[in-house]
């Protein structure tokens, strides 16, 4: 785990790390896709605006987004949210459109799965919008159970 609690996780295929500047292009090309990206908030901004947000120090209680990097490619393939409150972490992801559908955050959520039942995490959480079925049905594979739906957006809870 490294400085701030903010954790470096490494999957079969993944390398979850902070960000670093030389992420900030291709994290532009997907977060900046109003298409791909219609079932998130967090888009359109500038390079400075990301440099700015992503590459502050920071804290998993404050909320951190971190980067999934392909070991293999060595190149930023998507990115993940989490945000610690109390004994529950909150849970977000996003893929690059070139590495959807292949497992990817499938493997990346199983390894937050298995840092947090190192720590004092006794849920994940994650909250979808209830239209984008590929996140609904990847929480659920994973285990997660919807519990409730809050200002239009599903909640679901894997109790660890």
């Amino acid at each position: 785990m490294a400085d701030n609690k903010i954790p470096v996780i490494s999957t079969r295929r993944c390398l979850i790390r902070p960000f670093q500047q030389s992420d900030i292009f291709t994290f532009m090309e997907y977060r900046n896709n109003e298409q791909w990206m219609c079932y998130q908030g967090f888009k359109g901004l500038t390079y400075e605006q990301y440099c700015q947000i992503l590459l502050k120090p920071t804290v998993l209680e404050e909320g951190v987004q971190l980067a999934i990097i392909n070991q293999k490619e060595t190149r930023l393939i998507g990115d993940l949210y989490l945000k610690k409150e109390a004994d529950k972490l909150w849970l977000g992801y996003t893929i690059h459109p070139l590495y959807q559908r292949q497992g990817y955050i499938y493997e990346v959520v199983q390894g937050i799965i298995k840092w947090a039942l190192q720590q004092d995490i006794s849920f994940l959480k994650a909250g979808i919008l209830p239209e984008n079925m590929a996140s609904r049905n990847l929480l659920i594979k994973l285990g997660f159970n919807l519990i409730t739906r809050e200002e239009e957006e599903d909640i679901y809870s894997l109790p660890l």
